[in-house]
């Protein structure tokens, strides 16, 4: 692979991880909940599976099968909407017992693994995206490319997850109420993307009968 295509791939793919989404608003959340760490590490882990899938080529396998696509979009979407309504609907609470806090830091780590692994979004950017920077004129095996830009991804994602959760938690220190604020708002954020996802797949279906 040359560093063309590699920088290539980097930028374009941090473009659209700056662009604010159902990551943000997760990681948003976590800043105003303390949960940052277990909350990104989910997200990233998430992304890991995808381009994993990607890479072994389950990912082409689910874009090439409609109902199957259909499928997945759907439950990612309810999976956001779930998310977002427990996010409006609960308040940011301090940590207690010790027990109860790695209960919460594992539940938040899968959380955030299903609001990546599940996005739709995420997976058909990746499978439209890494294909095009992938070359057969070199002696890297395609699955080995995708593997390689799918983890400059995960690793970018990373960075900027981690940069949004960190600020959000210096911005809303020792600021409950704004912080209660900031996780509903998050919430719902999340909540009108899965919907949006919803009437999006509703559109096509419509178009297509």
């Amino acid at each position: 692979m040359t560093a063309a295509a590699i920088f290539g791939f980097w930028g374009v793919s941090t473009l659209l991880v700056l662009t604010p989404g159902a990551d943000w608003a997760f990681a948003i959340a976590a800043g105003a909940r303390r949960r940052a760490v277990p909350s990104i590490a989910g997200i990233v882990t998430g992304y890991a599976v995808v381009v994993l899938a990607v890479a072994v080529g389950v990912g082409a396998l689910v874009a090439a099968n409609p109902l199957l696509l259909g499928a997945l979009t759907i439950g990612g979407a309810l999976y956001l909407i779930w998310i977002g309504l427990n996010g409006l609907l609960r308040a940011p609470a301090p940590l207690t017992a010790p027990g109860e806090a790695v209960a919460s830091a594992w539940s938040t780590f899968f959380r955030g693994a299903g609001v990546s692994g599940f996005n739709p979004k995420g997976l058909l950017v990746l499978l439209a995206l890494v294909p095009q920077f992938t070359s057969r004129d070199t002696s890297w095996p395609p699955a080995a490319q995708m593997l390689l830009l799918g983890g400059l991804f995960v690793a970018t994602c990373a960075l900027v997850y981690s940069g949004v959760a960190l600020l959000s938690r210096l911005v809303l220190v020792g600021r409950p109420r704004s912080a209660a604020v900031v996780a509903r708002i998050s919430g719902a954020a999340m909540t009108l993307i899965g919907l949006a996802l919803l009437v999006e797949r509703a559109v096509q279906w419509l178009s297509a009968s």
